[in-house]
């Protein structure tokens, strides 16, 4: 089992247990890594002084036994609603850059992983009915992940097929749908910005396949990408849920390691490579 987890969820935004649980969660099944990233998007906004003033708690509550980092998850679209919200996030200490959000032409935008009714109505009236070019739109945002928000790392990188197992909305083989995916992948690459496998909608029974699905998760070994192996986690007991099948996933595309996060020497946030089948697996 991998021993961290850097997309986590609390009460401070859509989760269901406190930090404290999830902390004492992750020492309980031998974690030495938690990272927190609570949503910061247009409908799910955390209270950033409180959660700023919580982790850092944490922090202390929990060294030299768990490395507990400090992150929030951005959409894409996110703008920080003052200078204050502005400067609270620049305290963290990474960054997950997502898409949740398509704007349609009326420069109104819907979520593509609310409710299943909510992407339906919303490709509808903004794209025709027509989820490939929705798929388009949605990669063109993806492309602009990095550049937008300075992440660290890119959230499940296709969302855009949250509900495709049960509505198949998309057929996942075709040019139009993977063309502009792998477009977007390629550059995001090219600003040596890694990719997470997100075990989420897979771990709650969600999905059949992880974000990104194997055929993309191919060509992001091929292309030279880098990714880290997070549960996106919503509540403690899923805290490591789906990293046996995600590990497994990972070597059969052909990855050798995975990344995790942890602070250095100087108390900066690094990146370090570990083995697949390496030193942080029981």
């Amino acid at each position: 089992m991998l021993r961290g987890n850097f997309h986590t969820h609390t009460i401070f935004c859509d989760g269901r247990n406190t930090a404290q649980e999830m902390a004492e969660r992750a020492v309980e099944i031998g974690f030495t890594h938690l990272g927190f990233s609570g949503h910061m998007d247009s409908e799910i906004r955390m209270e950033l002084k409180e959660y700023n003033k919580e982790i850092s708690r944490l922090q202390k509550t929990f060294r030299g036994r768990l490395d507990i980092l400090r992150g929030a998850e951005l959409d894409v679209l996110f703008q920080p609603r003052d200078e204050e919200e502005a400067g609270l996030l620049e305290q963290m200490e990474y960054l997950i850059g997502s898409v949740h959000y398509v704007q349609g032409a009326d420069g109104n935008f819907f979520a593509v992983d609310d409710t299943a009714e909510r992407l339906t109505e919303g490709c509808r009236e903004h794209f025709g009915g027509d989820y490939y070019r929705l798929a388009r739109a949605y990669y063109d945002l993806e492309a602009q992940v990095c550049d937008r928000l300075h992440c660290t790392f890119i959230g499940h990188f296709d969302l855009i097929t949250r509900f495709n197992d049960d509505l198949h909305y998309l057929d996942e083989s075709d040019p139009r749908y993977y063309g502009p995916a792998l477009e977007a992948m390629e550059y995001l690459i090219s600003k040596d910005i890694p990719f997470e496998i997100n075990c989420g909608a897979y771990n709650r029974g969600r999905k059949a396949e992880l974000y990104p699905n194997r055929f993309l998760l191919k060509n992001l070994q091929e292309f030279g990408g880098e990714l880290l192996i997070n549960s996106d986690a919503h509540q403690k007991e899923l805290l490591d849920g789906g990293f046996d099948h995600a590990v497994r996933t990972a070597i059969d595309c052909g990855f050798t390691h995975t990344n995790f996060l942890e602070h250095g020497p100087d108390g900066k946030i690094v990146f370090r490579q570990v083995p697949l089948d390496g030193e942080l697996f029981s």
